[in-house]
C-alpha cells in the first residue's frame, strides 16, 4: 500500500510538473512587423488591437510587436512574411509588389472591404495571396483615405510636367501620364528630399503627413483624391496553417473585429483635412468636369497598370473592384 501511494503522489507530482509547459505548448506566439513607422496611426491603432488580442488570447495565441521601419525597411516587410522570417507583416500592397505585382491592386477597389468580402473579391484576392505570396490575407484595416498629390510648386491643371514628384508603386502610372518625373523612395526618406528640393511633391493619403512631419515641408494639397488607401494584415501561410483550428479562428475573427473598426477613418480623414489647412497647407481643387475626368483617368492608369503586370489576374480584380 505505501508502495503505490508513493507511486501515486510520485505520478502526481510529474503531471503537476508538465502541466504548465503542456499549457504554454498550446499557446502559440507570432512575431508582428509594421511596413510604417511606430508613430503613425496605422501603427498605434495596430498596438491597440494586439493588446485587445493577447487579453483575449491568453492561453491561445500572442502576439509580438517587433516594430517598424527601424526594426525592417519597409519594402522588405512582404517577403519577410513570404518566406517566413516574420509571422505576420501590416504593410500596403505597394510595398511587396518585388513579392506579387497585383498587390498594388488593392488601392483601385471602389467598394468597401464589407463588399468585397461578400461579392468574392476577398476570396479571388486570398487564392492570389495563397498561391503568389504564401500568405494568408486576414484583413484590410485601413480604407476610407484617399490618396492626394502634395507639392510645393502650384498647378492650376492636372498636369505635374516639370515636376519631380516622389512615389511608390501606387502613384507611378498615373503620376506619369500627368508628366511627372517619378523617383521611387522609402517614407523615412521623403522630409530630406523634400527639404533638399530633389523633389517637389510626393502622393500620400489624406492623413498621415503629421506623423513624418512632411506637413513642414509641404505647400499645397491638390483635390479631389484618388483611390483608396489600403493596409492590411498578411501572415505567412506556412505558420498559418500551423495554428490549430482553435487558434486560426480566434486569429480570423480578432482580424475581422479589427477589420471592423474602419469607419474610424472617414472622420480621421475630416479631421486630418483640418489640421492641414490649420498647418498652412492651401488646397489646390479641381472642379466639375476636369475634377471627373482628373479621377477617372487615375483610375483608368491604374488599371492599365495593373493588367499590364498581371494580364492573368488583373481583369478579374478590375471586375471585382468595381462600384
Amino acid at each position: 500500500m505505501k508502495k503505490t501511494t508513493m507511486l501515486a503522489a510520485m505520478a502526481a507530482t510529474a503531471v503537476a510538473a508538465i502541466l504548465p509547459s503542456l499549457a504554454a505548448a498550446q499557446e502559440t506566439t507570432l512575431k508582428v512587423v509594421s511596413a510604417f513607422a511606430e508613430n503613425s496611426a496605422y501603427v498605434k491603432r495596430l498596438e491597440n488591437w494586439i493588446e485587445r488580442l493577447n487579453a483575449e488570447g491568453k492561453g491561445v495565441l500572442q502576439l509580438q510587436f517587433i516594430g517598424g521601419p527601424k526594426a525592417m525597411p519597409s519594402f522588405e516587410v512582404g517577403n519577410a512574411v513570404k518566406t517566413g522570417v516574420v509571422d505576420i507583416g501590416l504593410s500596403t500592397g505597394a510595398f511587396y509588389t518585388n513579392v506579387m505585382p497585383e498587390a498594388d491592386a488593392l488601392k483601385l477597389t471602389r467598394i468597401p472591404v464589407a463588399e468585397q468580402r461578400k461579392n468574392g473579391a476577398l476570396a479571388y484576392i486570398q487564392k492570389i495571396w495563397n498561391e503568389k505570396g504564401n500568405m494568408y490575407y486576414l484583413a484590410r484595416v485601413v480604407e476610407h483615405q484617399p490618396f492626394h498629390i502634395y507639392l510645393n510648386k502650384k498647378i492650376d491643371k492636372p498636369d505635374l510636367s516639370g515636376l519631380k514628384i516622389r512615389i511608390t508603386p501606387v502613384y507611378r502610372d498615373f503620376f506619369s501620364a500627368l508628366g511627372a518625373q517619378v523617383m521611387q523612395t522609402a517614407p523615412g526618406e521623403v522630409y530630406t528630399a523634400l527639404e533638399r528640393g530633389v523633389v517637389d511633391g510626393y502622393g500620400w493619403p489624406v492623413g498621415g503627413i503629421f506623423d513624418l512631419n512632411w506637413h513642414e515641408k509641404t505647400k499645397y494639397r491638390v483635390d479631389p483624391g484618388f483611390y483608396d488607401a489600403e493596409v492590411s494584415l498578411v501572415v505567412n501561410l506556412t505558420r498559418w496553417k500551423a495554428l490549430s483550428p482553435k487558434q486560426r479562428a480566434f486569429l480570423q475573427q480578432q482580424g475581422l473585429n479589427f477589420e471592423g473598426r474602419n469607419d474610424f477613418w472617414k472622420a480621421y480623414a475630416q479631421e486630418e483635412i483640418k489640421r492641414q489647412a490649420a498647418a498652412g497647407i492651401q488646397t489646390i481643387r479641381f472642379e466639375g468636369a476636369v475634377a471627373r475626368q482628373y479621377v477617372e483617368r487615375a483610375y483608368a492608369e491604374g488599371w492599365a497598370g495593373a493588367i499590364k503586370a498581371s494580364p492573368q489576374h488583373g481583369p478579374k480584380l478590375k471586375e471585382l473592384f468595381g462600384k
